[in-house]
């Protein structure tokens, strides 16, 4: 293995898988080191769409997070699951296609990011994408990133979403369209009926047509990256019990997500300098936003009894998995949150504000407890909040999982968002279009019928639902917070770039799996544009 490279990316998950294929392809010149702390993408759970329900919390694939305890929440320290393996959480995610509103980028180039409003990044998503339905005025054809309609959902999901209707909301079959507001089935990033992560879509291709220019090393624990005069120059990692060095002519590119990427910079001495002296760290430089604004969506799930067995707590796991692996039908298809849609619980809001998953299937505590009784979900999320947290080291120690302080529900905008929304899907599971199958309420239950006793429970039970951003903003060099310019170069430092989630000013209204390979598709294009990849 050479030590020495054009480029070092840091993370092999959604974004670095993108942003080292667009690299390579077709520049054979170009020396690319990809490091990855987690290890290959082998496993065939990973592989079947339903798969990642069953990996569990002893799974290799899963950085394993939690929260500081949340003061707003009944001080309860919250899972976080990430993806840990190449692909990252692309490999054990829900596979749900949003990319999120037009506003939502609109709203970062007002915030003074030139090139991110959604008539710029428009071609990036399309450029990524082969939706099956074909290409129109808003999808792609030929892209690497599959995209497709789901090969068998349950039934049930018919009901939910007449009784949608029935309470007012429009049927809709494409949420990356020109409207978002509405319900129906979730497109999925599957390809022959299997999941099709990032590093299906990206990585592997690349690596197979690249050559040896393009190497990728899992199990590589990246721990500080190395300066000289306020210029990266490679970066120090551990692998097998080795310490390795790798440098750089040009650029370390970290891609690692709204917790790694900034838990690398602050143990590179790059971040609140009071914070790096805290833990015993030399600060090389002082930037205050580092592990800053972190935003999440925060979830609230109804849970509703089912009087049939039609759901998949009943489902037959060996018979299940037979069914798929014999000829690709059944719940080992499922993304699991097969239909949900959009939502205002307001008037005057220039986009939705909840966004709704329903599950055929009780899901409690991430599925990690399981349930005797069967039934079905909705999750209900707000999906702007307006509470911000942060990303704290817990010591220099790069082993040890940082500080993550959600600060959830600090805001009131988003309980009283969250209220709302509860209430709008209690109205849905109301519908007579559910009443085959619907039961008694299990959560929150009868008994919680005022705002305060749905209060109560939201602070009892909400959990995240897996869209961390923010922590490394993308904004102008007068933004105090900003971390990375518009072309996400880190400010203040030389040859030191940002790609991924970390990098939104704002956490945008949708999943957010396809913007952070947007994020790659568009940096890659402005790398190519600047004459980076000569």
């Amino acid at each position: 293995m050479s030590s020495l490279y054009d480029y070092i990316i840091v993370g092999a998950g959604s974004a670095g898988c993108a942003l080292a294929a667009r690299l390579a392809w077709g520049r054979p010149k170009l020396r690319i080191l990809v490091l990855e702390a987690g290890g290959p993408d082998k496993s065939f759970m990973l592989k079947m769409p339903a798969g990642f329900a069953s990996l569990g919390e002893n799974s290799p694939y899963n950085w394993h997070y939690a929260t500081t305890p949340q003061k707003h929440c009944n001080n309860r320290q919250m899972y976080w699951p990430r993806g840990k393996t190449l692909g990252g959480s692309s490999s054990i995610n829900a596979m749900l296609y949003i990319r999120g509103h037009a506003w939502d980028y609109d709203q970062w180039r007002q915030l003074g990011n030139q090139g991110w409003s959604y008539e710029d990044v428009l071609p990036y998503f399309k450029m990524a994408e082969n939706n099956e339905r074909g290409a129109d005025a808003f999808h792609g054809s030929g892209g690497p990133l599959n995209v497709a309609d789901q090969v068998d959902p349950s039934p049930i999901n018919e009901a939910f979403l007449k009784a949608a209707e029935q309470a007012g909301h429009k049927r809709v079959a494409d949420f990356n369209g020109a409207e978002q507001d509405g319900v129906g089935f979730y497109q999925v990033t599957q390809k022959n009926k299997q999941r099709w992560s990032a590093a299906s879509a990206y990585l592997r291709p690349a690596v197979e047509n690249s050559g040896a220019h393009l190497e990728v090393v899992t199990g590589a624990l990246t721990e500080r990256i190395i300066f000289d005069m306020g210029r990266a120059m490679g970066v120090r990692y551990s692998l097998n019990g080795r310490d390795e060095v790798a440098r750089v002519t040009r650029e370390v590119i970290l891609c690692g997500g709204a917790v790694n990427s900034p838990q690398l910079l602050m143990l590179s001495g790059v971040g609140p300098a009071a914070h790096l002296e805290s833990v015993g760290i030399k600060p090389v430089h002082d930037l205050p936003g580092v592990g800053g604004n972190l935003q999440d969506h925060l979830d609230a799930a109804l849970l509703q009894f089912c009087k049939t067995r039609d759901t998949y707590d009943t489902a037959n796991k060996l018979v299940s998995l037979y069914q798929y692996v014999m000829n690709k039908k059944g719940p080992g298809t499922s993304p699991i949150a097969e239909s949900g849609g959009f939502a205002r619980t307001r008037s005057g809001l220039a986009a939705p504000d909840i966004q709704f998953h329903f599950l055929p299937v009780l899901v409690v505590d991430h599925g990690r407890t399981k349930m005797k009784k069967n039934g079905y979900s909705l999750h209900i999320c707000t999906l702007r909040p307006e509470s911000k947290g942060t990303i704290r080291l817990r010591s220099k120690n790069p082993k040890e999982h940082p500080l993550i302080d959600a600060n959830y529900l600090a805001e009131k905008q988003d309980l009283d968002t969250l209220i709302a929304g509860v209430k709008m899907g209690r109205e849905i599971f109301a519908q007579s279009g559910l009443d085959p199958y619907r039961a008694d309420e299990f959560q929150p239950g009868a008994a919680a019928k005022t705002d305060a006793e749905i209060e109560q429970w939201i602070r009892a039970k909400c959990e995240t639902i897996y869209h961390p951003v923010g922590t490394c903003k993308m904004g102008p060099a007068t933004d105090p917070m900003a971390v990375v310019n518009d072309k996400l170069l880190v400010h203040g430092l030389e040859g030191l770039r940002v790609v991924d989630a970390s990098i939104m000013p704002t956490l945008i209204g949708g999943n957010t799996n396809a913007p952070s390979m947007m994020i790659a598709e568009r940096t890659a294009a402005i790398m190519h544009e600047q004459g980076l990849t000569n």
